[in-house]
């Protein structure tokens, strides 16, 4: 077997590894993004969330049964854990209205505060239940921020907006049949506010909530599994600013279904949709707005272990 020339190098020797596809893209981003290299935020909504929608696309185009039925789960938990939520929330409002000498519903101190908190923990609770099966949303308004986001795909989002309006109806419906009296968890404009404030107030205090969902759940951080006390929180404030002016509706869900246990909807009910909406269009804009300016740069190191 004759040998090569001393100086002639096999060519095997400066053939050159070609890494993995994944590889290259991830070690293109880590360049482009440095500052993220050591901080444990990764972004879900461009990442996972893009990911997680392709799957979904692709499962309905394929017509697979994983499609079917996680959309069928989905319904399910958003179904259930509406019930979960308004349930309880709903009693509470009844026996805190059940005073009959006070001026209306949630005029008295203490009744805006009772009512507040059986909505904030209710929904809390509820959210600790059922983010692992569907993500928890239990509100047509917070599901339509999602869909904005990119973090619910559109066909999903629809059954499930479907799914809690349902909910909300069997929860009026069981504390209609469980208690005693008339219907007094309603949603009704007071404190002399026109509609036209009303769809504002409902708009801010649905806002709130949306936004907070937003930086608490759909961005991933060391606080995510906080998220549902966090969501708690802010449904909390939104009832103590709305429930005297407005009833705090903040969620169509939740008005809707106690109109119809009480067989009456008055004539500006539909500043109890707009309203809500409304504010899912302010806390997606917000929250577009933060991501356009890549925020996670102006105060870095917030996931980091080192202090």
């Amino acid at each position: 077997m004759s040998e090569l020339p001393q100086d002639v190098e096999p060519q095997v020797l400066h053939t050159q590894y070609v890494a993995p596809r994944e590889a290259q893209t991830q070690y293109v981003a880590q360049e482009a993004h440095p500052h993220v290299q050591d901080s444990y935020y990764t972004n879900s909504v461009t990442t996972k969330t893009h990911s997680t929608r392709t799957h979904d696309t692709h499962d309905e185009l394929d017509g697979s049964e994983d499609f079917g039925r996680n959309l069928l789960t989905a319904a399910l938990g958003e179904f259930f854990g509406t019930i979960f939520f308004l349930w309880p929330a709903f009693v509470i409002a009844q026996i805190a209205n059940h005073d009959e000498t006070t001026a209306g519903p949630g005029s008295h101190p203490g009744q805006l505060i009772m009512i507040s908190l059986g909505f904030g923990l209710s929904v809390m609770v509820a959210v600790f239940i059922f983010y692992r099966v569907c993500g928890g949303n239990l509100n047509p308004a917070v599901t339509l921020t999602l869909i904005l986001a990119g973090a619910v795909p559109l066909v999903r989002g629809l059954v499930m907006m479907v799914a809690q309006v349902l909910g909300g109806m069997v929860a009026a419906g069981l504390v209609k049949a469980m208690t005693p009296g008339p219907v007094l968890f309603s949603n009704a404009l007071g404190g002399g506010c026109s509609r036209s404030r009303g769809v504002f107030l409902e708009a801010f205090g649905t806002a709130i909530l949306c936004t907070t969902v937003l930086f608490l759940a759909v961005e991933k951080h060391r606080a995510t599994y906080m998220a549902p006390f966090g969501i708690g929180m802010a449904l909390l404030v939104a009832h103590l600013v709305c429930v005297f002016y407005t009833g705090a509706g903040l969620n169509p869900a939740r008005s809707f279904g106690p109109a119809i246990a009480h067989l009456s909807f008055p004539n500006y009910h539909w500043i109890y949709w707009i309203g809500p909406f409304l504010g899912s269009l302010i806390a997606w804009g917000v929250w577009k707005l933060f991501k356009v300016l890549h925020y996670e740069t102006c105060n870095p190191g917030q996931d980091s272990d080192r202090e």
